[in-house]
């Protein structure tokens, strides 16, 4: 019986957790971050809670006899997907990522493409006065300082006590969305700019399509880098890698 601890917190993670749990000859672990206090129900061995830094996860896998480890988490965990790497190093097993494809533009799309959330928060400038924010709830304040723009900032929980946050609108809600919803939530809300990370997948495109219908412009902040090492872009080919491994 091989070990296995997916690091997750997407929906490719939970499929795959699900998944490989059929499979026989393995034990499979699913951790999770803890961010959002209501996270998606897996009916697998969960673990809640960050792991402490590298120290900690390679005592975790050493402690646990983890004998496979996958990367499964946001495009945009880039700290955790760096300790990954090193501790699956240190401990001497095999690690995979599996990585989403990002998104590519597409003729109608107008996107200012910038290297991270800051960055972001410069660009808007004096061309938005009403802009949909959808980074989460963890980087709100690189926009409080903006006093000419309504925000709609969508989130999954509510910001941390005693956060900056920009002035506007609070919703809470978790996708997938529909592009008619979306579609109405632009254009309800007189959006003329929307604010998005590249996290691909199928979940929160629409927005990205309603934006592109309506004509408005998405600043579209790019994915870090992640570590160099084996990696798949779907649960199928990460499925793949876990049985040619339990050979």
């Amino acid at each position: 019986m091989k070990r296995v601890l997916i690091l997750g917190g997407t929906g490719d993670g939970a499929e795959l957790g699900a998944k490989a749990a059929n499979l026989s000859g393995i034990e499979v672990i699913v951790s999770l971050a803890g961010r959002t206090r209501q996270p998606k129900d897996v009916a697998l061995n969960t673990r809640i809670g960050g792991f402490g830094g590298v120290a900690g996860l390679s005592a975790y896998l050493r402690d646990e006899a983890i004998d496979l480890l996958i990367d499964a988490t946001h495009p945009f965990a880039a700290q955790i997907s760096l300790n990954a790497a090193v501790s699956a190093a240190e401990v001497n097993i095999p690690l995979l990522m599996l990585v989403r494809p990002m998104w590519e533009p597409v003729i109608g799309d107008n996107w200012i493409e910038v290297k991270n959330i800051e960055a972001a928060a410069q660009k808007l400038g004096d061309r938005s006065k009403r802009v949909f924010l959808t980074i989460g709830r963890q980087e709100l304040a690189a926009f409080a300082h903006i006093e000419n723009i309504w925000f709609l900032m969508r989130m999954i929980d509510p910001p941390q006590p005693n956060t900056l946050v920009p002035k506007g609108l609070l919703l809470y809600d978790r996708g997938p969305f529909t592009l008619a919803d979306e579609r109405q939530l632009l254009i309800q809300h007189a959006i003329d700019t929307v604010v998005s990370k590249n996290s691909g997948g199928d979940a929160t495109y629409a927005k990205i399509i309603a934006a592109r219908e309506l004509n408005i412009p998405v600043v579209m902040v790019q994915r870090p880098a992640i570590p160099e090492g084996d990696r798949v872009a779907n649960v199928e080919a990460a499925l793949d890698w876990l049985i040619d491994h339990l050979k």
